[in-house]
C-alpha cells in the first residue's frame, strides 16, 4: 500500500482565555484525560453532529502509529458520525499535526480545532 503524502502542520490562531464555549471546553477536558490516563504524547476529543463526544490518545506501536486526533475521528466514524462540530488536541507541540488536521477536515471543512497545552491552557484554534 503506498504511503500517503505528508500533510503540513497547521498553526493555530491565538485565542483569548475564556473564548471557548462550555461544550468546547469539555473537549479540552476530555482530551487531557485521555492523554493523562496512559501518559501519551497527546490526547484529543471530537464532538459529532449529534453532540456525542469521542476521546483518544496517540498510539505508537511498531506496526501502527496514529495521532490522538486521527484516533478520535476514527472512533466517531466507527460509531456512525458523518460530521464533526468541533475538536480539541492537548499536546506539547505549538502546531497541529497535519494528519490529525486532515482527518477532521474529511468530516468538516469548518469545525474549529482547539489546540491546548498539557495544563489545559488553550494556545489557539485552527479554523481553516
Amino acid at each position: 500500500m503506498p504511503e500517503s503524502p505528508a500533510v503540513p502542520a497547521a498553526r493555530p490562531t491565538p485565542s483569548a482565555p475564556g473564548d471557548l464555549s462550555a461544550e468546547d471546553g469539555k473537549l479540552v477536558i476530555l482530551a487531557r484525560g485521555a492523554r493523562g490516563r496512559v501518559g501519551a504524547v497527546e490526547g484529543a476529543a471530537v464532538r459529532d453532529q449529534d453532540g456525542r463526544t469521542y476521546a483518544a490518545a496517540s498510539v505508537a506501536l511498531p506496526s501502527l502509529t496514529l495521532t490522538a486526533l486521527q484516533l478520535a475521528v476514527a472512533s466517531a466514524v466507527a460509531a456512525g458520525a458523518t460530521r464533526l462540530e468541533a475538536a480539541a488536541v492537548v499536546t506539547e507541540a505549538s502546531t497541529l499535526d497535519g494528519a490529525g488536521h486532515a482527518a477532521v477536515r474529511d468530516l468538516a471543512a469548518d469545525a474549529p480545532i482547539h489546540v491546548a497545552a498539557p495544563d489545559g491552557a488553550v494556545l489557539g484554534t485552527v479554523v481553516e
